[in-house]
């Protein structure tokens, strides 16, 4: 998406139908007009600089600029000279003077990402910026004022980074005036499809190409999928095999790095899952280990034999490629010769309309 996409963007663009999605557009649409800061909280790949700039582009402010500033990427020692600005010969190599960044967004907002990677230190410098609204560049000793709305985000769950003293307590209120929390695509999979669509329409507008559909079995496999990088990674998966896929329909093969990796959700069960993030902002822990029972005694009689375990595995992998038997041999790592001699030593054949 180029910059002057995303300067456009607005919450009611924001791609899903499930309950989440309306509760972050009814969120953003509450609170963008406010001088309040706000923080975005959630797993990577969930959408949170969208939401910052789509509080932009919705408030009073959105004529003027909108400032994006990755705190992960700015050496700690630079933080003060990125954010607050330094006079010339301030340090070995500042042979201009800078604004910095919280200047150059005056009277428009700044969006600070991965927050929670910020040092105690530097936390402290942000606090006293954030209180008294001026800024004192490196090797300077005049303050300036400034009239900027603060939108920060992170990965990280920072009530328990408070908790851990890795994170400053009074910092924390300063910026959680408003939490805006996201949500893992693998808690809203009713948004897969309506994603998909629109990638698959964005990926032809953007080639200039034809735009091409997955078959049912493709989408079913990409429903089923736990989508560890959000939607990031299902936007990357599409592009990916739009430009793989040979003729208008995209069948199962093409996601076959997803048919190596696939974990579905009707096989692990969500409460064993950590996912530190719920629709509160609370965590969600896993549940705390058992000891291992004591092993019965076992009964011979309905011990599986290897042929039937074997048997078993072919027709899982089989289920879960959708009888894909190129993706089920890579899956197994075997050659798919091999696989179709297994299939008929097992009687292993696909049901009607997997032919």
């Amino acid at each position: 998406m180029t910059n002057n996409t995303r300067k456009k963007f607005v919450i009611d663009d924001f791609v899903g139908t499930s309950a989440w999605c309306e509760y972050v557009r009814k969120r953003v649409k509450q609170v963008a007009d406010s001088h309040l800061n706000v923080l975005v909280q959630g797993p990577s790949g969930t959408g949170k600089e969208l939401i910052a700039r789509a509080l932009h582009n919705h408030s009073s402010r959105n004529e003027q600029p909108f400032i994006p500033v990755n705190c992960a990427a700015i050496p700690g020692e630079l933080f003060a000279s990125q954010l607050f600005g330094h006079t010339k010969g301030a340090f070995t190599g500042a042979e201009y003077a800078s604004l910095g960044c919280f200047r150059a967004a005056n009277n428009g907002t700044i969006f600070l990402d991965e927050i929670g990677e910020l040092c105690l230190e530097n936390q402290a410098k942000l606090l006293r910026v954030l209180q008294e609204r001026v800024v004192t560049p490196v090797g300077g000793h005049d303050g300036f004022p400034v009239n900027v709305r603060t939108v920060v985000a992170t990965n990280r769950n920072l009530q328990a980074e408070v908790r851990s003293g890795r994170f400053r307590l009074d910092l924390f209120y300063r910026l959680n005036a408003v939490d805006v929390t996201t949500q893992a695509l693998s808690r809203r999979a009713e948004d897969v499809v309506v994603l998909t669509n629109h990638f698959l329409a964005k990926t032809a507008i953007e080639r200039g190409t034809d735009l091409k559909v997955l078959s049912h079995e493709s989408m079913n496999l990409l429903q089923q999928y736990d989508w560890p990088g959000n939607v990031r990674e299902l936007e990357n998966t599409i592009e990916r095999a739009v430009v793989l896929s040979e003729g208008k329909v995209i069948q199962p093969e093409s996601f076959l790095d997803l048919l190596t990796d696939l974990s579905p959700r009707n096989v692990i069960d969500d409460a064993d899952l950590a996912d530190p993030w719920s629709t509160s902002g609370t965590p969600i822990l896993k549940r705390q280990s058992e000891p291992w029972p004591a092993s019965p005694a076992p009964d011979f009689a309905e011990w599986v034999t290897l042929a039937e375990l074997e048997k078993q595995h072919i027709e899982k992998t089989l289920k879960q490629t959708f009888y894909n038997q190129s993706a089920a041999a890579r899956m197994l790592g075997v050659d798919r010769k091999l696989l179709a001699r297994k299939m008929k030593k097992y009687g292993l054949s696909p049901p009607n309309g997997f032919h």
